[in-house]
């Protein structure tokens, strides 16, 4: 089993900038994907960010060069730093990693971005 708890969520205002945590325990998740969703009011979950084992990484275009994740596997945790920041990007955000084919979801942290 896997736990996955997101951080570092909160208010800030357009042009601002937060680090959002997703910190893993029950097992290491060093040799897995974690990927970076979010859900806004009324809309579907959507992709955001993930970095491989190998720290390779990928974004949605509405955010490249705004958001940067990262791992670091000392601490078993995958960041989103986010800057930039856009009313639109307002949402729940979730952290998500699959472990040996089962897929383990946060319980997710809330953005507000204010213009």
């Amino acid at each position: 089993q896997v736990q996955l708890v997101e951080s570092g969520g909160g208010l800030v205002q357009a042009g601002g900038s937060l680090r959002l945590s997703c910190a893993a325990s029950g097992r290491t998740i060093s040799n897995y994907a974690v990927g970076w969703f979010r859900q806004a009011p009324g809309k579907e979950r959507e992709f955001v960010a993930a970095i491989s084992w190998s720290r390779a990484t990928y974004y949605v275009d509405s955010v490249k060069g705004r958001f940067t994740i990262s791992r670091d596997n000392a601490k078993n945790t995958v960041y989103l730093q986010m800057a930039s920041l856009k009313p639109e990007d307002t949402a729940v955000y979730y952290c998500r990693a699959i472990v040996l084919n089962t897929i383990y979801w946060g319980r997710g942290t809330q953005v507000t971005v204010s213009s």
